[in-house]
């Protein structure tokens, strides 16, 4: 049976959704809305779907089986928590939300009306993250020791000029962790284990009119005592590909983009030498170093056929909601450690940070 998916939002990184739906043998596009009727019409006429004006009549669909959510970061629970409302599965691009209260609604949604839920980050699903991490789970680095994560890229004023939500607490949700290096968080953490303890700082240091970092770095505690760091930006000319450092007492790997660019052991094993052929046919471009749009659908593509997999065996995705959570609760955990100055400990006692810089900045009541 194919199934129906609906994009919700209909800006830049809806169309990387739509290649990617394209791919899928077993389901298809089948409809789009958006607040601003004419960016649905004209997503529409691009990908071959049927354009709604109103959300609950696309929901109302009975082709429509799955949403996937592309609006502004703080712009996802609502309709998100619509769609589990009308017994539809959801999709929600990173992060799955801004604060832990509204991830927990949406979580919440779900989970009531028994559908699935996943969050975008197709960086697991990368062949070097996928490698990585059964090296882990062989024991091959011994003990774990350091964990790194560095995404040192470049964005211009006109960027954050373009989107009146870019670079705002109540939309965005953060700047250079929560937007671009939250993937990599995910990843980090995914790979490393639980985080517990975090000291951090961070500063807008090259960007005018925006209420959020562009430069943050974070030092971290690993549950199982490893330590390590985040270090993301928007502000370092001319953008450098994404990394991750795994180090433990007997090997060493780095990722830089999709590509392992380290691999390193004290005992050999079997798979060492596909691997090193493999980082003899590096292939990874710039990604999203400068430019938004110059990332890859791929990976997309694979996190959609896990969606499909699991709906079909009533299983839960590999990155279902509370998986989606814990990149947010570290990054809040990093926002709170920079403004007080002091370390944080995980798991968090209620969100922590921007209630009331959302309520200052906006006049609402943050959720």
């Amino acid at each position: 049976m194919t199934l129906g998916i609906g994009v919700i939002g209909c800006g830049m990184i809806a169309n990387f959704h739509a290649k990617a739906i394209a791919e899928l043998r077993s389901a298809r596009l089948v409809a789009c809305f958006d607040s601003r009727a004419e960016s649905a019409d004209r997503f529409a006429a691009a990908h071959g779907c049927r354009a709604y004006h109103k959300l609950p009549e696309m929901l109302a669909d009975p082709k429509l089986d799955i949403v996937t959510i592309c609006t502004p970061s703080g712009a996802h629970m609502e309709p998100a928590i619509a769609a589990a409302n009308a017994g539809k599965h959801v999709i929600v691009e990173k992060p799955l939300e801004i604060t832990l209260r509204r991830c927990d609604k949406i979580i919440e949604a779900c989970e009531k009306n028994n559908v699935k839920l996943s969050t975008i980050f197709p960086s697991r699903f990368h062949a070097a993250s996928l490698e990585l991490k059964r090296a882990i789970n062989e024991g091959r680095f011994g003990r774990l020791t350091v964990g790194d994560a560095y995404v040192k890229w470049f964005r211009t004023q006109q960027y954050y000029d373009s989107g009146a939500w870019r670079g705002t607490w109540q939309l965005d949700g953060g700047g250079a962790l929560m937007n671009q290096a939250v993937h990599s968080v995910d990843l980090l953490t995914w790979l490393m284990g639980p985080v517990v303890e975090i000291r951090a700082q961070t500063a807008t240091l090259a960007h005018e009119r925006i209420e959020v970092e562009d430069t943050a770095i974070a030092t971290l505690r690993f549950a199982n005592g490893a330590l390590g760091t985040i270090e993301a930006s928007t502000a370092v000319y001319p953008g450098y590909l994404k990394r991750i450092e795994i180090h433990g007492s007997e090997g060493t790997a780095v990722i830089e983009e999709e590509d392992i660019k380290v691999w390193e052991f004290a005992n050999k094993g079997r798979r060492d030498a596909a691997v090193k052929k493999h980082m003899a046919e590096l292939h990874s471009s710039a990604g999203g170093a400068s430019d938004p749009s110059a990332i890859s659908h791929a990976g997309h593509a694979r996190q959609f056929r896990d969606m499909l997999d699991a709906i079909r065996n009533d299983r839960a995705p590999l990155v279902n909601g509370h998986e989606g959570r814990r990149s947010i609760e570290i990054i809040l955990g990093i926002y709170k450690a920079a403004e007080t100055g002091r370390g944080v400990l995980l798991p968090l006692s209620g969100d922590p940070t921007l209630k009331a810089r959302l309520r200052s900045k906006s006049g609402k009541k943050a959720e």
